[in-house]
């Protein structure tokens, strides 16, 4: 027993959107507020002072601002940010200068000032492109790594600043990481999202072309015999005014069965019989001077299979009516233990470029959905129309 697919819920991606949002755009006030901490323990122990802890606070909030902007601008997706190249580098370049400058002269706090650049360069990395990703990921690790290390030289044995360099290149990464990571499935979601909506795009595309087929086949068929009736009664007017007022009544009937069967066309229950189909094509053919024979029973055909051939049998009727100048029309029904075949044949060959018309392209779409097939052909100066198809679930059994 197969399990029930769940339907797509709008809501879950919003709620999966404000998710991911409150992951990744508050990072950078995460990061300062991490970065305020340091500032206001380094002036209650007077390592700041007021002029220190003015100049410092604004530059912490020109650069978080522009963080959260970088930051927000990933909502887009993966590589798909604005790309503000001059503006990101010169508020990376500032915060590690600043970063630098701090650790240089105030060593107690200054280390946690690393946090600036890479917030920094995680939102450059995850806005850049493919080809720039990786090359930007290590020029702002290793720039970072670079200047922490210069700025902490003097504070110990070479060990000291190598082991703040490598720290502070993973701090780099490891933001770098949790963003892209964070980036990257919110951009899964979004190219799923996309595709539900291509995918449901293309079904409805797929029924209106379903529909115009359907309505084709049954208004082509209806009007084309209205036509030549009406030729007919015409003709007859004085001539035999008896017969021309039932070729009338006809084409009055015709025209209510045509809004009928349109009507049940749009709400989804017009169930075509092969032996009706059958009837009204010889009728309509035999009307219009062409010899029709019939042989089978349309009743052997399987009941799913019934609308499909009366689909097939109203189409050639009309192709018939249209294209050709036949005198003779066979239509005949087999059925065996593999199927049903349905073939319909006439003598009045056209000229053609060798392409099927729609009618026909439309048919063998349809028989295409149950496993069967159309084949439209010249052979021995007739023309064939044949539908193949095995009543559904038979393979199975």
């Amino acid at each position: 027993m197969s399990s029930p697919v769940a339907e797509f819920d709008p809501k879950r991606v919003r709620r999966l959107r404000r998710y991911t949002w409150w992951s990744v755009v508050p990072m950078a006030s995460f990061y300062a507020i991490l970065v305020i901490t340091g500032l206001v323990n380094g002036f209650a122990d007077g390592t700041y002072a007021a002029a220190d802890l003015l100049v410092l606070g604004l530059v912490l909030l020109v650069l978080t601002v522009e963080a959260t902007r970088f930051c927000a601008s990933t909502m887009r997706g993966l590589g798909q940010g604005r790309h503000h190249g001059a503006e990101q580098a010169a508020a990376f370049i500032a915060a590690l200068l600043t970063a630098g400058c701090v650790l240089a002269t105030k060593p107690e706090y200054g280390f946690i000032w690393v946090l600036l650049p890479a917030i920094l360069a995680a939102s450059i990395v995850t806005n850049a492109t493919v080809s720039l990703r990786w090359p930007l990921t290590f020029a702002t690790c290793g720039s970072t790594a670079f200047v922490v290390a210069t700025a902490s030289w003097r504070y110990g044995p070479p060990m000291v600043p190598i082991r703040f360099a490598l720290i502070a290149a993973a701090v780099v990464a490891f933001t770098i990481f949790v963003l892209v990571v964070a980036v990257w499935f919110w951009d899964v979601v979004l190219e799923l999202d996309r595709a539900r909506s291509v995918s449901a795009e293309l079904a409805i595309a797929q029924e209106r072309l379903r529909f115009a087929a359907e309505l084709h086949d049954v208004q082509g068929h209806h009007l084309q015999a209205i036509a030549l009736k009406g030729e007919l009664a015409e003709r007859l007017v004085g001539a035999d005014d008896g017969a021309a007022r039932a070729q009338a009544a006809e084409v009055a009937e015709l025209a209510r069965t045509a809004l009928r069967d349109t009507r049940e066309i749009v709400h989804g229950y017009r169930r075509s019989d092969l032996a009706t189909e059958l009837d009204n094509a010889r009728e309509i053919l035999e009307a219009a001077g062409i010899a029709t024979t019939v042989s089978g029973h349309a009743r052997s055909v399987a009941p799913p299979l019934q609308p499909l051939f009366g689909a097939l049998v109203r189409e050639g009727a009309t192709n018939v009516l249209r294209h050709s100048r036949a005198l003779h029309c066979e239509m005949s029904i087999l059925t065996d233990e593999h199927g049903s075949e349905v073939v319909l044949r006439n003598d009045g060959v056209y000229a053609s470029d060798g392409t099927s018309g729609s009618g026909i392209d439309g048919l063998r779409e349809r028989f295409a959905t149950l496993g069967g097939q159309v084949r439209a052909e010249h052979r021995d100066g007739w023309f064939e129309l044949v539908g193949r198809a095995e009543e559904p679930g038979r393979s199975e059994a």
